[in-house]
């Protein structure tokens, strides 16, 4: 009697410990994911006023010096973010992520200003999907991605020096190939990293609500971030009209 007591107490507790995981996981998740989504709204609407205000779209067309400052400054937020993560605080840490969504959206601003709204609105549809599937997998699949994201991360170093490369080249053939091996590495890691993501939901057990847990969900967020927005990019590409 005594013995059935005990199991059931025993057994009661490992399940409260388990649910309590359950929880303190899916809480960190959807803080990633809030964050992520957050970062993209907040693109999208500065990309959309600014390529609705005149005078904002004429100095970022007219002027290079204003237009690459930009897309350095975005580079030195996401470096900063990379490299001081773990020195500064949670709140430093939102500040710089959500200061480099809206360079973003200023630098997506001629994306916007040259595209028709329609192609935005097809390939946003086709990106969405294609990453919610693929973040789908990544978070489900019980198979180690790490090996695959490895791949895709050389695949992608390739597709960057072949991009920069025909900057000068300007070859139609070597555009399209870094077009769709693009798109098949952004699947790629998109699933890849929602893993590692996971992975990282393990080690906020106990400490979600701490400064530490805010910082993950914040990297978190940034790298489903990038992984999204590149493939927008690159999808664009196919779905892209021009305005008359």
């Amino acid at each position: 009697m005594e013995r059935d007591y005990n199991y059931r107490m025993e057994n009661t507790a490992g399940n409260a410990g388990t649910l309590a995981f359950a929880r303190a996981q899916s809480s960190f998740i959807n803080r990633v994911y809030g964050w992520m989504c957050g970062g993209l709204v907040l693109t999208a609407v500065v990309a959309m006023w600014a390529a609705s205000t005149p005078s904002v779209m004429h100095a970022i067309l007219s002027n290079r010096i204003l237009f690459f400052g930009l897309i350095i400054m975005e580079l030195v937020a996401v470096g900063f973010l990379a490299v001081r993560l773990n020195k500064m605080s949670a709140l430093t840490a939102t500040v710089v992520y959500l200061a480099y969504a809206a360079l973003n959206g200023l630098t997506f601003s001629v994306i916007f200003y040259h595209f028709t709204m329609a192609s935005l609105a097809t390939t946003f549809f086709a990106t969405a999907g294609t990453f919610g599937v693929m973040s789908l997998y990544g978070y489900v699949t019980k198979r180690d991605l790490t090996s695959f994201g490895n791949l895709c991360f050389m695949f992608l170093i390739g597709v960057v020096i072949a991009s920069v490369v025909n900057m000068f080249w300007a070859n139609s053939m070597l555009y399209w190939v870094t077009t769709y091996i693009g798109i098949a590495v952004f699947v790629g890691l998109t699933a890849y990293d929602t893993q590692k993501i996971k992975e990282m939901s393990l080690a906020v057990d106990g400490i979600e609500q701490s400064d530490s847990a805010k910082k993950y969900a914040i990297s978190g967020a940034l790298t489903l971030y990038l992984d999204f927005i590149n493939l927008f990019l690159l999808l664009l590409r196919i779905f892209g009209g021009g305005r008359d």
